[in-house]
C-alpha cells in the first residue's frame, strides 16, 4: 500500500469518503451540444449572446440534486462556477456576465450551497482558469476566435496582467461569500500548446502563485487540484480525465492523491443528442477500480437549460443508489490492498477488512493465493450471508489439486448463481 506525502490541504475527509458529483451546468447547456461548443464552432459573443439571452432555468431545484447526490453514495460536489464560456453562476461584482442578469436573475450558487451542505456533502468550486468572453483575455489555440486573421492584433488591446486580477477578485469572493468551501478544482493550464503563434498559458500567465496562496490564507484546509501549471507540493490530489489509470497514480516517481474525473456519457454539458451512456456494470466498475488503485472518483452531471437532471443522468444515479446502500462499506474509507487479487477481481482494504469484488461470477470456487490461514471469516457483503473457506491442505484430496492449486491457497465456496447485485463483493475479515 502506497503513503503519498502530506498535502497543505486536509486530504483526509477527501480519501475517506472516495466518491463525489461533478456538475457541468451554464449556457451550452441551451445549444446542448457540447460544453466546449463555442470553441468547436468558433461562434462569436455576438452569436453566443443569445444563450445568454435565453438563459431562464425555471426547474432549478439544488435540493432535488443533493438528494440524487446523496442517495447515489456520493459524499461530496464540485460545481463549475464559471466554466471557460466566462458565464458566472453568482452575483460576481466583477462582471455583468452572471446569472443574476438573465431572466433567472437570481444568484444560483447560494441555494447550491446551502442545499448540498444540509444532506452533509462537502462542497467544491470548478473555476476556469480559461474565459472566451472576457475583454482582457488573449485569444490563444483555444480560443474561439483563435483563426480569426486579426487574432494577434487584437490582443494587442488584452492585458493578461488584468486578467489575472480579475480571477483573485472572483475567487476572493467565491472564498468568502459561501461559508467553508472544501476543495477548488481549477481548469487548466497549456503552457507549451502553440498555435498560429498565439502561445498557451500556464502558471506564469495565471500568476498561480499568488492565486493559490490567496485560496489557502482564505480557507484554510482547502484541497487544490494539480491544474495551475505548479511544481508537485503545491496541489494536493491530481486529476486524471475520461481514463481508467491502470496502477497507482505517481508523479516524478512518487505516489500521489488522485481523483479521477469521469462522465455518464461522452460530454461534460448537457448534450441532448449524444449517445454513449455507460452501462450499469461500467458505472459501478469504475468506481470500484478507482478505489482498488488508491484513488477518488468523481462523476459528472451536465443538467438540462430548465435545471434538471434528465432521465438518463437519474437513471445512471439510481445505479449507484442501488449498488452503494448495500456495498458502500466496500468503498468509503478503503485503499488498495497489499494483495493481489484473482482474476477478474478487485481488492480494496479497510484495516482488518478486505473486500473481494467480483467481476466476473466464477463456478463455485475463488482462490486466494498466499492467503491460507489468515482468514477469520468471510461473508457476502450485500445480505451478510457466510462464504465458507476452505483449506486446500485441510479440506482436499491433497494429492488431486496440489498439482493445480498452491498449498498457501484460501478457497472461498460461492454460491453457483451469481447474487442478484451488479458486482457482487465478499467481505473477508482478516485475523489479527
Amino acid at each position: 500500500m502506497y503513503h503519498p506525502d502530506p498535502t497543505p490541504g486536509d486530504i483526509d475527509w477527501f480519501v475517506h469518503d472516495r466518491f463525489g458529483m461533478f456538475i457541468h451546468w451554464g449556457l451550452y447547456a441551451l445549444p446542448a451540444r457540447h460544453e466546449w461548443v463555442k470553441h468547436r464552432e468558433e461562434l462569436s459573443d455576438t452569436f453566443y449572446q443569445r444563450y445568454f439571452e435565453r438563459f431562464a432555468p425555471d426547474q432549478y431545484d439544488p435540493v432535488a440534486w443533493a438528494k440524487a447526490a446523496c442517495k447515489a453514495g456520493m459524499k461530496y460536489v464540485v460545481l463549475t462556477a464559471k466554466h471557460h464560456e466566462g458565464f458566472c453562476l453568482w452575483d460576481s461584482q466583477f462582471t455583468d456576465y452572471k446569472i443574476t442578469n438573465t431572466a433567472y436573475a437570481k444568484d444560483a450558487l447560494r441555494p447550491f450551497v446551502d442545499a448540498f451542505r444540509a444532506e452533509g456533502l462537502r462542497i467544491g468550486l470548478y473555476y476556469s482558469l480559461l474565459d472566451w468572453h472576457h475583454p482582457d483575455f488573449p485569444i490563444d489555440g483555444q480560443h474561439p476566435q483563435r483563426n480569426l486573421p486579426d487574432a494577434a492584433e487584437l490582443n494587442r488591446s488584452r492585458e493578461m496582467r488584468r486578467y489575472a486580477e480579475y480571477m483573485r477578485n472572483q475567487v476572493r469572493e467565491l472564498l468568502t461569500q459561501y461559508g467553508r468551501i472544501d476543495l477548488m478544482w481549477f481548469d487548466f493550464s497549456y503552457p507549451d500548446f502553440s498555435y498560429r503563434g498565439l502561445p498557451g498559458k500556464g502558471r506564469n500567465e495565471w500568476e498561480s502563485e499568488k492565486l493559490i496562496a490567496l485560496a489557502r490564507e482564505l480557507q484554510p484546509g482547502i484541497l487544490i487540484n494539480n491544474r495551475l501549471n505548479l511544481p508537485p507540493g503545491y496541489a494536493d490530489f491530481y486529476t486524471p480525465e475520461q481514463y481508467q489509470p491502470r496502477r497507482w497514480v505517481h508523479v516524478n516517481g512518487k505516489p500521489v492523491y488522485w481523483e479521477a474525473c469521469q462522465t455518464f456519457s461522452g460530454s461534460w454539458g448537457y448534450y441532448r443528442d449524444e449517445d454513449t451512456w455507460k452501462s450499469p456494470e461500467q458505472l459501478v466498475q469504475m468506481l470500484i477500480n478507482t478505489v482498488a488503485m488508491g484513488g477518488n472518483l468523481i462523476m459528472n452531471v451536465g443538467p438540462t437549460a430548465r435545471g434538471r437532471f434528465d432521465n438518463r443522468a437519474l437513471a445512471a444515479l439510481d445505479v449507484y443508489a442501488q449498488w452503494m446502500a448495500l456495498h458502500s462499506r466496500s468503498i468509503y474509507g478503503c485503499t488498495m490492498s497489499d494483495y493481489a487479487p484473482p482474476q477478474d477481481c478487485r481488492f480494496t482494504q479497510n484495516g482488518n477488512r478486505l473486500y473481494l469484488h467480483i467481476f466476473n461470477w466464477p463456478f463455485k470456487w475463488i482462490y486466494l493465493d498466499g492467503m491460507a490461514g489468515k482468514i477469520e471469516y468471510a461473508q457476502m457483503l450485500h445480505d451478510a450471508s457466510e462464504v465458507p473457506v476452505k483449506s486446500v491442505l485441510r479440506d482436499y484430496d491433497y494429492e488431486a489439486v496440489t498439482q493445480y492449486i498452491p498449498e498457501d491457497t484460501a478457497v472461498l465456496e460461492l454460491p453457483v448463481k451469481k447474487p442478484d447485485v451488479i458486482v457482487p463483493v465478499v467481505e473477508i475479515f482478516l485475523k489479527e
